[in-house]
């Protein structure tokens, strides 16, 4: 959330607020106390010059004493989370395995190596490792906090949330544990507790700018109760602030929404927008240019290697603020379905099979050597990512949209999956999509800053699913979400019998699901299908008209 996981990408917790240490070491260091010695006054150098946010130093004096004593447990956690915050996770994850392996009672130890592997994506390790750490007393409550993020990296929610409440319950003016009780809150579906939470949050600390936009979309807005005075004052007294622009102005563009003012909606989410935009190294060509290259790898229809032969995966993609929450809720509704949430697993084992060393997205080189990869290891490897928590159910749902990009790999790797791709009215998907404030450094979601940026990637959306149809015919079903609202129950059948699954009851009372729901349609999903979002983009009138026009002369639809 901001989007729904604001806790998505890089630190494995909320984006911190302005002034706020981005990776924190918020538990203390757990250095056996012992008389000073060269070996203590090192550590505690160490230790300093971590909350001092010099890891580089820190590192230096924890090296120092693993050349004295090299089975020293607290020196290898200390240069373990010296070398996280120098991005060198290899390193990282070595020391503070061996921490952990030195000191096995140790809940801090266990909860930051968990930490590492899930910073490194390795999820189903990490939630192993903290199932271990979970079971284990902290020597401090922020140490539950830390946890928390890792359940929440596993989208282990229900976990998270306890752990969350049980550190807002022993630190309540620690503004960050209530906004993570909130976050939670909001993803178990409980909307009045997590409004109040983040009250709490922003009682102890009113610049957690993330927290307005949050809570301005737990519920409507109304005349009699919103929060559109307090947040003109705050955008005055930090006008300098670019975070509180974005979130402010953010926040200010869904409550005036709610109250039926158009013009000053768009007004402030634009504004909003602008400041982040501002700040990000977002270029359109870059996507063209991956779809071109999409287009190269897979130019036309041709035999599907073997593959890897598992049909337990369902992938549901298509462009973000589409339907596809609707659509997994519908079907993880089946009892025989488990919903894993959005899931890298499948572009990570991508990079990690063609030696590319991109973050997150493959490069259009790496992409024209995609025919060198072996198919069946690819398809392995991604099923075998997703354990343990894909274990206990026939099938599975990657509910990642931007995986629309990856059909034809998908479709050679793992030839049994089904792919579903989410279609909704052009102008609504766009306008859903500049609505959202999605986390900046997100990889995904650079276009979305700016509105002509947004329709442009939906024209290489579009471009790319005209593709898959071409050269993959029959092989992705694609749902109209408009249709799906007006006919449920014939819509829900027809991607029951896609996915290979007899029909259930279950799936018409979607709204029922008690499972955790971490996206942006968080809040909705708890509520019977209702057709209040359909032509929403009609009300904005001539403010769209840009998009519009930019849509049209790409030979996209937009009415009708």
């Amino acid at each position: 959330m901001a989007h729904a996981r604001i806790w998505h990408d890089g630190a494995l917790g909320p984006a911190a607020p302005a002034g706020k240490r981005q990776n924190p070491i918020e538990d203390p260091m757990t250095v056996p106390a012992e008389p000073e010695s060269p070996v203590q006054s090192m550590l505690n150098q160490a230790a300093r010059a971590m909350d001092g946010r010099n890891p580089g130093r820190a590192s230096e004096l924890a090296a120092k004493v693993l050349q004295l004593e090299p089975d020293h447990a607290g020196a290898h956690h200390l240069l373990g989370l010296a070398l996280l915050d120098l991005h060198q996770l290899g390193r990282a994850l070595e020391h503070l395995n061996r921490a952990l392996a030195l000191h096995p009672r140790s809940c801090e130890y266990a909860t930051h190596f968990a930490r590492a592997l899930a910073r490194a994506n390795r999820l189903g390790e990490a939630l192993q490792v903290a199932n271990i750490a979970y079971a284990l007393p902290p020597a401090h409550p922020l140490t539950l906090n830390t946890l928390g993020t890792v359940y929440m990296q596993c989208n282990a929610f229900e976990r998270a949330n306890a752990l969350f409440r049980r550190a807002a319950a022993q630190l309540p003016e620690h503004a960050a544990c209530r906004f993570n009780h909130a976050v939670t809150l909001t993803f178990t579906g409980d909307i009045e507790a997590a409004e109040t939470e983040f009250d709490a949050c922003l009682a102890r600390q009113p610049t957690y700018w993330p927290a307005y936009g949050l809570r301005a979309r737990l519920r409507r807005q109304t005349h009699a109760r919103n929060h559109v005075e307090a947040m003109l004052a705050l955008l005055a007294e930090h006008a300098g602030d670019t975070e509180a622009l974005v979130q402010l102005h953010c926040a200010l563009g869904k409550e005036y929404e709610d109250l039926g003012d158009y013009a000053q909606a768009f007004e402030h989410l634009r504004r909003g927008k602008a400041a982040a935009r501002a700040r990000s190294h977002y270029d359109p060509s870059h996507d063209a240019a991956l779809v071109d290259a999409f287009i190269r790898a897979f130019p036309e229809p041709r035999p599907q290697p073997q593959g890897y032969g598992s049909d337990e995966p369902i992938f549901i993609v298509g462009m973000p603020r589409s339907g596809t929450t609707l659509v997994e809720r519908i079907i993880s509704s089946h009892p025989d379905v488990y919903s894993a949430g959005e899931l890298r697993n499948f572009g990570m084992q991508v990079l990690r099979l063609s030696n590319t060393h991109a973050p997150t997205m493959l490069s259009p080189a790496a992409i024209d050597r995609a025919h060198r990869l072996d198919w069946e290891r690819l398809g392995l490897l991604y099923v075998d990512s997703t354990r343990p928590q894909t274990a206990n159910k026939p099938h599975f749902i990657d509910k990642l949209p931007h995986n629309f990009l990856y059909i034809g790999f998908i479709a050679n790797a793992l030839p049994n999956a089904r792919i579903i791709c989410l279609r909704r009215n052009p102008m609504d998907t766009c306008l859903s999509n500049f609505r959202e404030l999605f986390l900046e450094s997100s990889s995904f979601h650079g276009y979305s800053f700016d509105l002509l940026d947004i329709g442009r990637f939906y024209i290489q959306f579009d471009r790319m699913m005209t593709h898959w149809r071409k050269v993959l015919p029959g092989r992705v079903l694609e749902i109209d979400y408009e249709a799906l609202v007006a006919e449920q129950e014939a819509y829900s059948r027809q991607l029951l019998a896609h996915c290979g699954l007899p029909w259930n009851d279950a799936c018409l009372r979607f709204e029922q699901n008690t499972a955790a729901s971490a996206t942006a349609s968080t809040t909705q999903v708890r509520q019977p299908i209702y057709a209040g979002a359909i032509n929403r983009w009609e009300k904005y009138g001539e403010l769209l008209e840009p998009l519009e026009r930019l849509l049209n002369e790409a030979g996209i639809a937009t009415r009708g």
